[in-house]
């Protein structure tokens, strides 16, 4: 499409000639180029490449059943292969749109013919909205949605007059806010005509919410819909972990101070105490749908059919068709009156999972008919799975991966590194962890703060945030053992839900820190190894945050440590006076 540009200043004794406001100036549109208006244009060359299709399909299915040769063409043949190949060209290329624009304006041409739009006050930038402007919605003007200013010079000015117009169809309502990806075919012009209407919709510019500097493209079908920016976030390092004979080192998201250097200083007290090991107990991703019967009874055979081993062999091959990682592992049913939960866990290779386990039982489901025709689905998931909610189904059963990971801390690295004492934090961890999460009634958090470390690597690796909830299920461990000495610590996660392909973890800076780790994308070698060892590492970080936090807490320290790492150097001065 054509993109207006600003005019070169003019040259001392030009003159001031008179600029053409945009709406005066003569459209130009690709369709000029053309005998026929696009839309005839469209239509025409949809139905020549719909009936060279046919026509060559049925003469190719004649000779195929006369076994005559396919490369032996007849002239009317020859034509029609010459019009599919030209009709294809001409649609693959947007119809016609962006291929004949190219064609026949050239950069200058559009300069000549178009003229940037000046007033005595020209609009400002999108992120140089005036907050005052936020009090009222200011009336509709060009303005430079798709700008892009550096300290240098303006890279792109106020948007022609299709952006304009397109704005001005969102905000009526002629043209949706979510199609104008397909309509555009262009992932940033998207974002920003949708942002526009949004600042000219609400009054607000969101100023310091960039627009510029990611690609759109990415996240278009799988991430996000309806982008108008992106959120940015510092990302920290902590380590080396040292975990089964191997450094790592993590990437932390976060914007809690305190939080990747208490969790570095864990790191620290593992591998100077030899490191951690850790063990994957379970690896299976798990979706409940709900379906009901007309009676108890009736519901109550299901489940039966369902948990007999005679038949898991048949299931598991009806399943495992959604995908050639999927591998059912277990079939479990619970009854609540004629409604049946059935969850259904499997293998799913290094992704996450949820889509792959859902297919697979939407084949099971539609197998299930034949043999049991009166069953209602209700819905593919009846909440027994559990997604993103805490439940005590994941916290005993699992979900994802369990994993163990654990170490033992020499008495000298507790007491120069962590500043306290062994019997002080296995006081303190029965106090506060044990009893004090079980007087809270807490559903899989008998730990300090394991959600923290969990949520800042899921960001940091484009892990589904949400699915924290259930991920940070832990319970923290501490022993005094070697006669007393010597700390040993362990944290047993149930259900860590992580994937290194798919969704999140193919955008570039996530899959960056994922290669930081080693466990970017599948394993190729061993289909899952990658998903599982990024578990282990997130476990073994989750030991080290607890590690640090607790010692903090048993010293009592951790005030001091917050007004050092969690505040502003402005508000120091003040912190340290109150």
């Amino acid at each position: 499409m054509g993109v207006r540009h600003r005019l070169p200043p003019k040259a001392a004794g030009d003159g001031d000639a008179p600029r053409v406001h945009a709406s005066d100036a003569s459209a130009i549109q690709a369709s000029d180029a053309l005998p026929l208006p696009i839309r005839h244009t469209n239509i025409f060359f949809s139905v020549l490449f719909m009936a060279a299709l046919y026509f060559l399909m049925c003469r190719w299915r004649e000779k195929v059943r006369a076994s005559s040769p396919l490369h032996l063409l007849t002239l009317s043949e020859i034509l029609a292969f010459v019009c599919l190949v030209a009709s294809l060209i001409y649609l693959i290329s947007f119809f016609g749109i962006s291929y004949v624009q190219s064609s026949i304006l050239s950069h200058d041409d559009i300069e000549e013919k178009v003229n940037v739009v000046e007033s005595s006050q020209p609009p400002l930038p999108l992120h140089r909205f005036p907050p005052t402007a936020a009090m009222s919605i200011p009336p509709p003007s060009p303005c430079p949605l798709l700008a892009e200013i550096s300290d240098a010079k303006i890279l792109s000015v106020c948007p022609n007059d299709e952006d304009e117009n397109i704005v001005q169809s969102v905000l009526s309502g002629e043209i949706p806010s979510y199609i104008l990806e397909s309509k555009l075919g262009d992932c940033r012009r998207a974002a920003g005509v949708r942002r526009e209407a949004v600042r000219r919709m609400t009054g607000r510019a969101m100023e310091g919410l960039p627009l510029d500097g990611f690609d759109y493209q990415s996240i278009l079908g799988q991430c996000c819909e309806m982008p108008v920016g992106f959120v940015t976030l510092p990302v920290g390092i902590a380590g080396p972990l040292v975990l089964d004979g191997l450094s790592y080192y993590l990437p932390m998201a976060t914007t809690e101070g305190c939080l990747v250097a208490s969790t570095n200083r864990g790191c620290k007290a593992i591998a100077l105490s030899g490191g951690a090991q850790s063990v994957v107990l379970r690896d299976a991703m798990s979706r409940a749908p709900v379906v009901r019967f007309a009676t108890a009874q009736r519901a109550a055979h299901l489940k039966s059919f369902l948990e007999d081993s005679v038949n898991f062999d048949t299931l598991a091959t009806v399943f495992n068709r959604s995908s050639r990682f999927a591998r059912l592992q277990g079939i479990h049913c619970t009854l609540a009156g004629r409604n049946v939960y059935v969850r259904f866990s499997c293998s799913t290779g290094d992704a996450m999972g949820m889509n792959m386990v859902s297919k697979g039982v939407q084949n099971v489901l539609d197998y299930l008919h034949s043999d049991f025709p009166d069953i209602d689905i209700i819905s593919i998931s009846g909440n027994f799975c559990s997604d993103k909610k805490p439940a005590a189904v994941n916290w005993i059963e699992g979900r994802g991966k369990s994993v163990v990971c654990e170490a033992t801390i020499k008495e000298e690295v507790v007491l120069k590194i962590l500043k306290t004492t062994v019997p002080a934090l296995v006081e303190l961890n029965t106090i506060k962890n044990l009893a004090g999460s079980a007087v809270a009634g807490a559903l899989g958090g008998f730990n300090a703060h394991a959600s923290n470390i969990v949520t800042a690597i899921y960001i940091a690796t484009g892990q589904d945030p949400a699915q924290n909830v259930e991920s940070s299920h832990c319970i923290t461990m501490m022993e005094a053992v070697n006669g007393g000495k010597d700390l040993h610590i362990s944290v047993t996660m149930p259900s860590i839900e992580v994937g290194t392909v798919g969704g999140g973890t193919q955008l570039a800076a996530q899959a960056a820190c994922l290669d930081l780790l080693g466990v970017k994308g599948p394993n190729l070698e061993s289909p899952g190894a990658n998903s599982r060892r990024l578990a282990t590492i997130i476990a073994g970080a989750v030991l080290g945050g607890e590690l640090s936090l607790m010692s903090a807490l048993a010293s009592g320290q951790l005030v001091n440590s917050h007004m050092k790492y969690n505040r502003s150097s402005r508000d120091i001065p003040k912190a340290a006076a109150a």
